[in-house]
């Protein structure tokens, strides 16, 4: 053997592997996904976990009305790590997507789209645009949640608008009204006079509004000596103020407190009706000068007070309410019971009407249920044209004392984004107190694991002080409320025979047949009104409450037909659903089976910019997914999820996305170098047992060991974001900047079937086949890249996703207790390694040496690190990767000296030794480098 005809880089084990240091992920990842739909993997999964425990998360369905958002990519990521992680973690996890397809968020946009055309076409010509609209959203959106790496029964989700859903929620209406919950009447509920429709709490948002804020004065026509014998004879007014001028018209009524004390203040030529906290500040308003009181008064002689209304010919009542406030005005609330649910609430106590002088587009008429008329400058008007009207009438009568603007939190229409009123309208309600379903609903949360804890109480204050559920919507996209009225007495028939034959219909025809067929075709032949034995009848025009729909989502999708068993285990949705989904789900659970139909309920933040905002393309801070996922790749992306808990707010933009992706590079690099340095190694044939391995190799193997013990503690747990730091801290700090980095001379420099050379490899793959696993749920594209590139035990799945987690005792397996018990001297030694490091940097930027293997460390120690270091002396100058390590006696702290290292430089490993050219035939290579390189040319012979 002659050194000239060696070609020393060939003898080297340089890192091969086809797995690309680009991931080009935009490119790829469709790839992936084409080959996952080819291989049926969703399918594939849920055929290799049958029979195991199941796992449900039931989907709540977003809108199909618009491209998919940050924050519905955030919510179906989430709910796909979920799903992979119990699917990985041997349960049976389903995943049935569903999308709300009725309401108003749709016919609003099929309404902008028709124009003109729309009136000249039949309620099912609308519907059918509705449907399309709505068929075409879920394509688009579905596509948008696959690319995003979302595993699911996406070829048959669940629609709100399918024949078989349209009937489940028509038979829980019908339910609902056979257990007598259900009623109609007359009260005031949030209106849209812009969508002309009732809306449900959930559907009503809060922003800043402007509204004129004025003290008003109704005078007192009943007998004041009633109130205060030094009242006789003086012109007392009682004193309201309101931040709605437009209800004035429909004041009946004066609520005071009844425990609150009342001053009677003389001030501008009048007596006043104040409550006495709120004097002071009233005086201000009013412009008040110096008052006097002239008397106090109890908030309970107020009760049947008669004040005159200041500008109607009509009486209005005192009337004692617990609801009244110190918080701000004057202590008097101005009451008009068809504009207010606590003023229609105590008015009813007292027997008077509910007047509601607004029509369904917010605009004053001549209504009958109260006495007088209205100016004829308020007919016509709507109620925000009559605000300065009322207040300029007001002034002209002598009845406003004081007027400022007040910018305050005000109730506007979801998606219309106008401001909304409170108007009393005849609809149909589920009442909270019937059935006691109030009571049975807040006792069903606490029996509910929910995340963050403090959900419960939450939708419990929800709950407890929410109105009746008004049920009923003025539109036609949706599905109708099914009853029927006797056109001769007008009475609601509701006869459960009948009812239950039209949801069969709907369940054979979808609910259009309600508008295909008349009244007598839906009822049949042979039924009369049992009040008056009529035999005509007519439909009710009104649909169900969206929020209805979308709560019965339990009883259509969890059903045997779908092989899900009710109730879910979880269901997870943003903050918002407290209100919406999971409120409205709890009440037709508690309701219709007596249950909350899920047992643990997670909610998630929402997205942000880094100012704090909501995304939105009024603020330019909008982010397509789209467009993110072709410039970084969707596991990018899904690192972000995985990157903060779930549970609070999570900032998106530009900068931390770049700041993900170079996480993710590293967290691939890791991977690359894994799969390059097994390229040879086949476990079954080189794997070396793990009592035989180099100590290293088993420490770093226990430390994978407690990696993996602490994130199947945290998948159980949703805690992602501490899944993700501490695998990327694994992967940078204990990998790449101890491990891998130690290990790279036996790896490239040994012979290829040394046991060293094999130790490291071994658990190298333990390392990598583990972390594939145990990453799978959070880099969906990426973890299945590697698994393809990765040499499997006989047996494992063609996909990791049809795979289980890893074991924490995988790692170690083989490993004796005796063998353990020596990893504390590893950790101390990594301490050392830290201070030999910083002294090796410092070394080189003062230029005493360039590369640490021209390095010699002296260390001095006293006697307690001596004995460690002495004892792992031969393996120092492959830990510190330098190229000699001398070790003497010193002090009490750690003494870390540099210097040059002695003799020459190795042409293949580049260490410097005092042994280069032992072997004649190789004058520049040093005795470990030729009896690697001998071992080379004897296997390649």
């Amino acid at each position: 053997m002659h050194e000239h005809s060696v070609d020393l880089k060939k003898t080297l084990n340089l890192p091969r592997t086809s797995f690309p240091m680009q991931a080009n992920l935009a490119q790829n990842e469709p790839k992936m996904l084409a080959r996952w739909d080819e291989a049926g993997l969703y399918d594939r999964i849920r055929e290799a976990r049958a029979g195991r425990p199941m796992f449900v998360l039931h989907d709540g369905p977003p809108f199909a009305n618009n491209r998919i958002h940050s924050g519905t990519a955030f919510n179906k990521v989430l709910k796909d790590f979920i799903v992979k992680s119990k699917t990985m973690a041997g349960f049976d996890a389903p995943y049935v997507p569903g999308w709300d397809c009725h309401g108003l968020p749709i016919e609003i946009r099929v309404d902008n789209e028709l124009g003109p055309r729309k009136a000249r076409m039949t309620v099912l010509e609308i519907r059918e645009e509705c449907r399309k609209f709505a068929r075409k959203w879920v394509d688009i959106q579905r596509d948008g949640f696959r690319r995003l790496g979302v595993l699911g029964r996406w070829e048959q989700p669940y629609l709100t608008m399918t024949a078989d859903y349209e009937a489940a929620i028509a038979r829980a209406f019908v339910e609902f009204l056979d257990q007598g919950y259900v009623y109609k009447g007359l009260k005031p509920v949030n209106w849209c006079v812009h969508c002309r429709t009732a809306l449900a709490e959930a559907e009503v948002e809060y922003e800043n509004h402007t509204s004129p804020s004025i003290w008003v004065r109704f005078p007192l026509v009943s007998d004041p000596a009633n109130l205060d014998p030094a009242l006789v004879g003086r012109p007392v007014y009682g004193l309201i103020w309101t931040t709605t001028p437009w209800t004035i018209p429909a004041n009946l009524a004066i609520a005071f407190h009844p425990r609150y004390e009342y001053a009677a203040v003389e001030a501008g030529g009048g007596v006043y009706l104040v409550a006495a906290d709120l004097v002071e500040q009233t005086a201000r308003a009013c412009g008040w000068g110096e008052v006097k009181t002239l008397a106090r008064v109890p908030g309970a002689r107020l009760e049947g007070a008669v004040f005159r209304h200041p500008f109607i010919e009509r009486d209005s009542v005192g009337v004692l309410a617990d609801y009244v406030t110190l918080d701000q005005g004057t202590g008097a609330v101005h009451t008009a019971p068809g504009h207010g649910q606590e003023d229609c609430v105590t008015a009813q106590r007292y027997g008077i009407p509910t007047y509601c002088p607004v029509d369904a587009a917010g605009r004053f008429f001549e209504a009958e249920g109260a006495a007088g008329t209205l100016p004829r400058a308020l007919l016509g008007k709507t109620v925000w044209e009559a605000n300065p009207l009322v207040v300029e009438i007001l002034q002209q009568q002598g009845a406003l004392l004081g007027q400022q603007q007040l910018e305050h939190s005000y109730p506007h229409c979801w998606r219309c984004h106008n401001p909304t009123i409170f108007r009393a309208t005849e609809q149909w309600f589920i009442g909270m107190e019937r059935n006691n379903l109030r009571q049975r609903a807040l006792e069903l949360i606490r029996a509910v694991k929910w995340m963050p804890a403090w959900g419960e109480e939450r939708i419990s204050n929800m709950i407890a002080s929410r109105p009746d559920w008004c049920i009923s919507r003025q539109r036609v996209w949706g599905v109708p409320l099914i009853v029927f009225y006797c056109e001769k007495c007008s009475q609601p028939f509701t006869d459960r025979r009948v009812l239950d034959g039209v949801v069969a219909l709907f369940e054979q025809h979808t609910a259009d047949v309600w508008y295909e067929r008349t009244a007598a075709e839906l009822i049949g032949e042979g039924v009369c009104c049992p009040h008056c034995g009529g035999a005509q009848f007519r439909k009710e025009t009104d649909i169900i409450d969206v929020w209805f729909e979308s709560g019965s989502s339990h009883l259509a999708v969890l059903t045997p037909a779908n092989g899900l068993p009710w109730p879910a285990d979880l269901y997870v949705e943003g903050g918002d659903q407290y209100r919406g989904w999971f409120h409205s789900s709890l009440l037709v659970g508690a309701g219709i089976r007596g249950s909350a139909p899920y047992r643990q309920c997670a909610t998630h933040g929402f997205t942000l910019d880094e100012q704090g905002r909501a995304l939105s393309k009024s603020l330019g801070n909008f982010i397509e997914p789209e467009e993110l996922i072709q410039q970084y790749g969707a596991d990018v992306l899904r690192l972000w999820v995985s990157s903060a808990e779930f549970t609070d707010d999570i900032v998106i933009s530009p900068m931390i996305l770049k700041r993900l992706s170079e996480a993710y590079r590293k967290l691939r690099n890791t991977f690359r170098y894994a799969l390059g340095n097994l390229a040879d190694f086949d476990p079954a044939r080189d794997a070396v047992p793990a009592d035989e391995l180099l100590e290293l190799d088993q420490w770093i193997l226990m430390r994978a060991e407690q990696l993996v013990r602490d994130c199947r503690r945290w998948y159980e747990d949703f805690a992602f974001h501490r899944i993700y730091r501490a695998v990327y801290d694994f992967a940078t700090i204990d990998l790449s900047a101890i491990y891998f980095d130690v290990i790279k001379d036996r790896l490239y420099t040994h012979a290829a079937a040394w046991k060293s050379r094999r130790s490291a490899q071994t658990a190298v793959h333990r390392l990598a086949y583990a972390l594939v696993r145990l990453v799978a749920p959070l880099m969906s594209y990426t973890a299945d890249e590697v698994w393809q590139h990765l040499r499997k035990p006989a047996g494992a799945p063609e996909s990791v996703h049809l795979g289980l987690f890893p074991e924490p005792e995988e790692l170690t397996s083989g490993l004796s207790e005796s063998k353990r018990q020596r990893m504390a001297h590893r950790d101390r030694l990594i301490e050392v390694r830290e201070s030999v490091l910083k002294s090796l940097e410092t070394a080189r930027e003062s230029k005493h040496i360039g590369s640490s293997l021209e390095a010699r460390v002296t260390l001095r120690a006293d006697g307690g690190l001596l004995p460690l270091l002495e004892e792992y002396a031969s393996e120092l100058p492959g830990l510190f990767i330098v190229s000699q390590v001398a070790l003497e006696p010193g002090g009490e702290d750690l003494s870390v000296e540099i210097g040059p290292a002695a003799g020459l430089k190795c042409e293949r490993c580049w260490k410097y030794t005092t042994d280069i050219g032992s072997d004649p035939a190789l004058p520049t290579v040093c005795a470990v480098c030729a009896r690697a390189v001998a071992d080379f040319l004897k296997s390649s012979e």
